[in-house]
């Protein structure tokens, strides 16, 4: 899904931080050093990078199933 705004803990603006950190993280950068590099300190701000899961691509593929299938006469 997309990453929420704001911390649901502390209220803190978390979501400009999620491309950086998803990329640099994919390079092979330390999760805990690239969080530390973008200014997250707080544990619940920390936890939401950390355990936020991208699975629109996966959800996407049943909407363009759907759709193919509603597109295509009975």
């Amino acid at each position: 899904m997309i990453v929420p705004v704001r911390c649901f803990t502390c209220g803190k603006v978390i979501g400009d931080k999620w491309e950086n950190f998803a990329t640099r993280v994919k390079e092979g950068e330390d999760a805990g050093r690239v969080l530390d590099d973008l200014g997250v300190e707080r544990y619940c701000c920390r936890r939401m990078l950390l355990s936020h899961i991208e699975i629109i691509d996966e959800i996407i593929k049943f909407y363009e199933a759907r759709e193919t299938k509603q597109m295509k006469p009975s």
